[in-house]
């Protein structure tokens, strides 16, 4: 290991870029408070690997670059999770998996390398724990049964120590769990500090280029669900991944929010058991699952998250106001969404739950935010406000303007396939998107074009 004097650290202004030998609560050059991030210095022996010189390199021409090696990639055998990646590990991709702790992202993680250890043939996958013994991680891999030969345990949190043993061992794959728990020599501050997490993230980006090797990560999350850490972290990586979840729902979201190789808009769902994620092939089925028969206040909405269209239940019941005035409570939506459908209704469509309590739900622990399920939030209020179940058979999806108007979206067709696969026979959509549909985009559906609200409340509720 290298004396500390060999890799002396600046800290740099993040606002105007002023460099000082020491850490300074204040920015002598612009003022700032707590602004001087600890960085390896520039022009020292203990230059980053991130910025240090790497040789030669000439312009080619993109006709000219073959594809052949890099282009393949590493499936993991959960179809769920290659599907989100695009389709397996790119060669030298740059990974990045955040989520809330205890989502399952250590769980996800161990049982995808022990998929890639098989796929890799022979070779081997290290897997570096920050956060947990080797003793710790194994009795978990047990737990999963995910403890192939090629998976190697590694508890390490210094950087020069992971990047030596990855150099000598050579793995298929590299996973760091978790980077904010990783420290570099050449810094001083402590693991987890702005300075650390860029530099270490900078570094392993620098070896997975230069080697080709995938290094997948882990990362926490702030309060606010972001991934913590400088944002430079999420510009570095080429893949960032969100896990999501309710703690008190089984289900598991897996979704690309950042994807070089790949789209942003696949998803993948899972369920929590006691034996791990198991991957959940069809969605739409296992949210209607349980859901009650001719009950006022349930509709079916078909939604798409991404392009990855679902059926979900959306539950609304009415109530006297307990104190007063109107209550709104919303899980799984957003709640100014519903307060303003409820103007909507009142005004538009003669149903006025204004002055009464309203409880919307997402069954199932699904959250969805997109214009389409406006709709069928309507539809679930004005069926529980009237005590009318909605007909048998009908899924409704569409957008609702302020002056009433069901508006077109988009995947319509998509959206059609699923009711129809899942046994639906009705479904109350935008006049616009009905207008467009080829014969086989409707074949076996009872399809009706509505144009406003009030025409779509006569076709859903009884």
């Amino acid at each position: 290991m290298p004396p500390r004097s060999a890799a002396r650290s600046l800290h740099r202004c993040q606002s105007c870029g002023h460099a000082e030998p020491k850490w300074l609560g204040r920015c002598p050059a612009c003022s700032e408070w707590n602004s001087l991030v600890e960085e390896v210095g520039a022009g020292v022996r203990g230059l980053s690997a991130a910025r240090a010189p790497t040789g030669a390199r000439r312009p080619v021409a993109a006709a000219d670059v073959a594809l052949e090696e890099n282009d393949a990639r590493l499936a993991c055998g959960i179809g769920e999770l290659d599907r989100v990646l695009g389709g397996g590990l790119v060669a030298g991709s740059f990974v990045l998996i955040g989520g809330d702790p205890g989502i399952g992202k250590s769980t996800l993680l161990l049982q995808a390398l022990a998929g890639l250890t098989r796929a890799s043939r022979g070779g081997t996958v290290l897997y570096v724990s920050g956060e947990e013994s080797v003793a710790q991680t194994a009795i978990r891999a047990r737990r999963l049964g995910a403890t192939p030969v090629g998976l190697l345990l590694h508890a390490e949190t210094s950087l020069e120590q992971i990047l030596g043993e990855a150099d000598r061992l050579r793995p298929a794959v590299l996973a760091v769990d978790s980077i904010q728990t990783v420290h570099s020599e050449a810094l001083d501050g402590i693991p987890g500090s702005v300075g650390q997490v860029r530099e270490c993230a900078g570094r392993l980006m620098t070896w997975a280029k230069s080697t080709g090797t995938p290094v997948v990560l882990v990362g926490h999350v702030t309060k606010d669900g972001a991934i913590a850490g400088p944002k430079t972290l999420e510009h570095v990586v080429d893949v960032v991944l969100s896990f999501e979840g309710e703690g008190a729902h089984p289900y598991r979201i897996l979704r690309a929010l950042k994807n070089r190789f790949g789209a942003t808009s696949e998803i993948g769902v899972f369920e929590m058991r006691q034996g791990g994620l198991v991957e959940v092939e069809s969605p739409s089925a296992l949210f209607l699952a349980e859901r009650p028969v001719d009950a006022p206040g349930s509709v079916v909405v078909a939604s798409a998250d991404g392009v990855r269209p679902i059926l979900v239940e959306v539950q609304a019941l009415v109530a006297p106001a307990a104190t007063g005035f109107g209550r709104r409570t919303a899980a799984g939506v957003d709640s100014n969404r519903v307060a303003l459908l409820l103007a909507v209704l009142a005004e538009r469509a003669g149903v006025n739950a204004l002055a009464q309590d309203v409880f919307v739900n997402v069954a199932g622990g699904m959250k969805l935010a997109e214009p389409a399920i406006d709709l069928g939030i309507a539809c679930a209020i004005a069926s529980a406000e009237g005590r009318t179940p909605v007909r048998s058979g009908t899924a409704v999806f569409g957008e609702v303007g302020l002056a009433g108007e069901v508006r077109g979206v988009t995947l319509a067709e998509g959206r059609l396939g699923e009711a129809r696969k899942l046994g639906f026979s009705r479904v109350i959509m935008p006049r616009q998107n009905a207008s467009r549909l080829e014969a086989a985009d409707s074949a076996g559906l009872e399809i009706i074009g509505v144009a406003d609200l009030r025409a779509a409340l006569r076709a859903v509720l009884v």
